[in-house]
């Protein structure tokens, strides 16, 4: 693949990974348009602090939208993505997949939604790190 597709390709879909965190966290989470969000939250922490807990989450993950776009560390960004990412998704499978979207199938998801963050930064990368 020539390298100008390969930067291409690898900013398309780091817009992509950084949209869906600013969707999940400001519209899902912070402005709360999908209330099934902090239900989980309840589900797994309880109801004592779920409303603040699913704020400071939405908030990280504008934030996770801010370092991606950055291009900063972008490797440790991409690491942590794919532990939270599938951390997250096998406790919601485990103690939470009726209130999933697409229930238990959600965890095949979050496999390969962390398989194109993980081929976006290390494989098409090549062999140097870029900030693409």
């Amino acid at each position: 693949m020539q390298q100008d597709n390969r930067v291409l390709i690898r900013i398309v879909l780091k817009m992509l990974i950084s949209l869906v965190w600013l969707i999940n966290g400001l519209f899902c989470k912070v402005l709360n348009f999908v209330p099934r969000h902090q239900l989980i939250v309840t589900r797994i922490l309880g109801d004592d602090f779920s409303n603040l807990i699913t704020l400071a989450i939405g908030f990280l993950e504008i934030l996770m939208f801010v370092w991606i776009l950055s291009g900063i560390k972008s490797r440790l960004c991409a690491i942590l993505q794919i532990i939270i990412v599938l951390t997250m998704n096998v406790i919601e499978f485990i103690l939470a997949p009726d209130l999933l979207l697409f229930g238990r199938v959600n965890l095949l998801i979050a496999f390969a939604s962390t398989g194109v963050v993980a081929i976006n930064e290390f494989v098409l990368t090549g062999t140097k790190q870029t900030h693409a």
